[in-house]
């Protein structure tokens, strides 16, 4: 039986009340494998290290196209992903000598249960089929040959796996599933339009025929197909041949916790047609930093530094001109912005004070007691217009909710890199406190973010 989207958001809010309640001891030895392989089939080297698109970051984010094209098809794929889904650096936990990689998109808790999918059509030099992307080595897994039904010359399908964040989190995890997929989305958008690509979304699909098309793990759910099409290539079409191969296990005893699976199914029919249209932007290149140096940098902060040092008020205005996004309202923490008074601001297009005052304490203990979020130089709450979006789009719309606050954080990652700024989205905070800290009467808070000076990493290795 399905669980609609208020009786979910309200069992999964966090309460002190319910943190004392349901704390859990990890089970290391259930932990979940980051990497899905499906063995048994071809599979593609992707050139590693493959030419940076010759774009600056700011640039893609204010829609401007590359103009510089991939050699051929493979270095194409690999440019797309390299800069969208691949490895990016490790770190190296002291005590005990393991290591686990970072990735270029982000995810809760670095445990990504995101998968890339994509087919192709039409690629001179490249297949026409059905591929999955293996991350730990950077190469294509083909998983099937021929036309499987999709239209662009390269469509990259995101699947979730739930347990990996539920194996953590609990029944939230599914929230944050859905917030991972949208940075996945923006990821692959910003990458595409680095290379000249331009990608439309499409949210309102089949579940179970495109699950069926792509002849994914059972637990892998598909979110969102993104469709990346550019004037000089062709297209394809014929027969297909599923290949599949043979999914590897994640974990010894993987178990849903109860809310997830019924909440899933609830949000599974296609509804009214979700589709995004990217648009080309407006105005003139302005340069900075490269975006691929500005990508493979991009770091989740631990901690920010705090003290005095202090974000100057462009930087901080460059930041809310790539935060305006659907369904989707702002409110800014302001610690320490040079020429702006401390206080919590609401965004709409216009600043407006909504408290004045240092903010540090209170946007710190509204995001579960997490420093950073008050050590930072501006922390953001993301409000989301539940209500308007799920009586557009039914349960469903709970999903594009997410994946738009998703897109909006990966955007204010990029936007910090090429700011010389660090970042970091915080999915955890007080639900309720926060709607009532910021006197919210119409909408939900679902994401937490933060900008500033990042402390340094002494586990990381690049």
């Amino acid at each position: 039986m399905g669980l609609d989207w208020r009786r979910y958001h309200e069992a999964t809010k966090h309460t002190p009340e319910r943190l004392r309640r349901t704390a859990h001891a990890l089970d290391w030895d259930n932990m979940p494998n980051p990497f899905r392989h499906y063995e048994g089939v071809p599979v593609f080297d992707l050139p590693a290290d493959p030419a940076a698109p010759e774009i600056a970051a700011w640039d893609v984010l204010r829609g401007c196209f590359g103009t510089e094209p991939a050699a051929d098809a493979v270095q194409l794929l690999s440019q797309l992903l390299f800069y969208s889904a691949s490895i990016s650096a490790t770190k190296v936990v002291p005590s005990t000598g393991y290591r686990y990689a970072l990735r270029v998109n982000p995810s809760s808790g670095n445990l990504h249960p995101t998968e890339f999918h994509f087919a192709t059509r039409g690629l001179d030099g490249w297949p026409d089929g059905l591929y999955h992307y293996r991350p730990s080595q950077h190469m294509a897994e083909q998983r099937g040959r021929g036309d499987f039904g999709f239209a662009a010359p390269i469509t990259v399908v995101l699947t979730t796996i739930a347990w990996r964040e539920a194996w953590k989190y609990g029944d939230r995890a599914y929230r944050y599933c859905l917030l991972d997929i949208g940075h996945a989305w923006e990821a692959v958008e910003l990458s595409g339009r680095a290379m000249g690509w331009r990608c439309s979304v499409v949210g309102s699909f089949d579940d179970g025929e495109v699950a069926a098309r792509l002849g994914a793990a059972p637990d892998e759910w598909p979110m969102l197909i993104l469709e990346l099409d550019h004037a000089t290539t062709g297209i394809g079409g014929g027969a297909s041949d599923l290949m599949g191969g043979t999914p590897n296990e994640l974990s010894d005893s993987p178990e849903l916790p109860e809310l997830i699976e019924p909440f899933h199914e609830a949000t599974c029919g296609p509804g009214p047609e979700w589709r995004v249209e990217q648009q080309a932007g407006s105005g003139q290149p302005m340069g900075g930093r490269a975006f691929g140096e500005t990508v493979r940098g991009r770091r989740s902060a631990l901690d920010f530094v705090g003290g005095d040092r202090t974000m100057t008020f462009q930087q901080f205005i460059a930041l809310l001109s790539v935060a305006t996004v659907p369904w989707i309202t702002v409110f800014v923490y302001v610690h320490r912005v040079a020429g702006l008074a401390p206080g919590v601001y609401k965004y709409t297009g216009d600043l407006e004070l909504i408290r004045a005052g240092d903010q540090r304490v209170a946007a710190a203990g509204l995001s579960l007691g997490q420093g950073l979020a008050g050590n930072a130089c501006a922390a953001f709450s993301i409000i989301a217009d539940l209500e308007g979006v799920t009586a557009r789009y039914g349960d469903r719309g709970y999903r594009y909710a997410h994946f738009a606050a998703g897109a909006l954080g990966q955007r204010l990652y990029i936007a910090a890199g090429a700011l010389g700024l660090g970042a970091t989205g915080i999915g955890a905070f007080f639900d309720d406190r926060v709607n009532s800290y910021l006197h919210i009467d119409h909408g939900q808070v679902i994401y937490h973010f933060a900008v500033g000076y990042p402390v340094q990493d002494e586990r990381l290795e690049a």
